[in-house]
């Protein structure tokens, strides 16, 4: 690990985003490719992955985005939190205003549930543009935490960075699956579903970039574009994350999960940041 860390310290700040998001990109598909080996996934090993999802997101978005945020910030008492505020905030609305417009169906969701502007999209595309949703703030957080090391901002470092590309790579193999699977069921060869699975998480790579450049480009947003992904992340895991895992009978395996995922980033976060 120390030599990947050595790795990601010594090449341009916008590759080292381009890379790590490849990585957890690739973790996607490698988790979407698991649909070739079995036909069919139990709804409680679902749900638990889905939970691991939602609490490798909440740590991640304290641990590796807010704290880092508001210890970078400038000022004193209630001005030192302010742009972490109002970063949240927006990172929030802005999560908020795509789930208002772009069509989508949650996984664990009736087609007739559909959110977003009414369309004649087929359910298969409905169901990965969800997934899509949640992969725009992990893949940003990443490029903007390693554009803040670039920047030199106190409270940034590459062992956080890469300690953050590789908790949002844990939760995107199982996200893979999740997705993978229920495309299977509802009638999608298997080649199909990988494809739209791992498609999926193919933001990351492009908000991983445009974070890294736009913080590089910009460096005083950095506290506020920090927050900005950890209110995107905190508004996909209460909206959509959790309440997928709580309709059906195994909502204590989701629970379990996500105290799991919270424990395995928290560490991760602190190990190597």
């Amino acid at each position: 690990m120390e030599q990947v860390i050595q790795y990601f310290e010594e090449i341009n700040p916008i590759l080292a985003a381009l890379y790590a998001t490849l990585f957890t990109w690739g973790l996607t598909a490698a988790g979407a490719a698991l649909v070739f080996f079995f036909k069919t996934m139990n709804r409680a090993v679902l749900d638990g992955m889905l939970g691991f999802t939602g609490g490798v997101m909440v740590a991640a978005s304290f641990w590796s985005l807010l704290a880092p945020g508001i210890e970078m910030s400038q000022g004193e008492g209630f001005m030192k939190v302010i742009p972490a505020a109002v970063g949240f905030l927006l990172g929030a609305a802005f999560i908020f205003g795509l789930d208002k417009v772009l069509p989508h169906l949650h996984i664990n969701f009736k087609e007739s549930e559909a959110e977003g502007v009414k369309t004649p999209w087929r359910r298969t595309t409905l169901l990965t543009l969800a997934i899509t949703m949640h992969n725009i703030p992990e893949g940003l957080a990443v490029g903007v935490l390693f554009g803040g090391v670039a920047a030199g901002f106190d409270g940034a470092s590459i062992g956080a960075a890469v300690a953050l590309a590789l908790g949002i790579g844990l939760q995107n193999f199982p996200e893979g699956f999740a997705v993978a699977m229920p495309l299977r069921r509802h009638g999608l060869s298997r080649t199909k579903s990988w494809v739209y699975g791992q498609a999926s998480a193919v933001v990351e790579p492009i908000a991983g970039v445009l974070g890294a450049w736009a913080v590089l480009t910009f460096e005083p947003i950095l506290p506020y574009a920090l927050s900005f992904a950890a209110g995107a992340m905190i508004f996909v895991v209460v909206e959509e994350v959790i309440p997928e895992t709580q309709r059906d009978k195994y909502t204590d395996i989701a629970t379990l999960g996500f105290i799991g995922g919270f424990i395995i980033m928290m560490t991760l976060d602190v190990g190597l940041g």
